[in-house]
């Protein structure tokens, strides 16, 4: 089947060393969400921006969120459901319900929807994420009928652990495909 992969990033976006960044390279099916303000994200504005590219973009898509991006990802099937997308990577998701785990820029997309998500995801988080609890991650992926994966101590799974092309992540995309085909 072919798809276009669509990187959704978080807050401040993912910058060079990211792995988001390095799959934008590695996969010629990748796009990205363009956000107006990664800084101080508005909900409103963020999901506008992600509908839009899933509007230009023909035939499936397989989401592939980081942190604030995949809470955005479980906002928009709420109110913005488009069935060209077939399924999500959701990695790291931030606990903005929390004041402990996230700052308050990413307030606003708060609470977060406990809903069974209506295409087949997988959550992947670490032990020793800043951003979320891994008992919250746990909870928040069976909330959503997600898979839940494990990956260890890897801190937020971004720049600062130094994933680079994160075959793991390859791995386990490759799992969440191999579902839906």
């Amino acid at each position: 089947m072919e798809y276009t992969l669509l990187i959704v990033p978080g807050l401040g976006n993912s910058g060079v060393q990211h792995w988001q960044t390095y799959w934008l390279k590695l996969f010629s099916n990748a796009q990205k969400v363009i956000q107006e303000n990664w800084n101080e994200p508005q909900l409103e504005n963020w999901l506008e921006a992600l509908n839009k590219k899933i509007a230009t973009i023909d035939g499936p898509i397989v989401l592939v969120a980081h942190s604030l991006g995949s809470i955005l990802v479980n906002q928009w099937t709420t109110t913005n459901f488009d069935k060209k997308v077939i399924a999500a990577m959701l990695v790291a998701p931030a606990d903005v319900d929390s004041a402990t785990h996230t700052p308050p820029e990413t307030r606003n997309f708060a609470p977060i929807v406990q809903n069974i998500l209506p295409f087949p995801t997988v959550v992947v988080t670490s032990e020793d994420d800043p951003y979320i609890s891994f008992e919250r991650a746990k909870f928040l992926a069976e909330k959503w009928g997600s898979t839940f994966v494990n990956v260890g101590l890897k801190g937020h799974l971004n720049t600062a652990s130094d994933l680079k092309n994160w075959e793991e992540g390859q791995e386990i995309l490759t799992a969440l495909i191999a579902e839906i085909n």
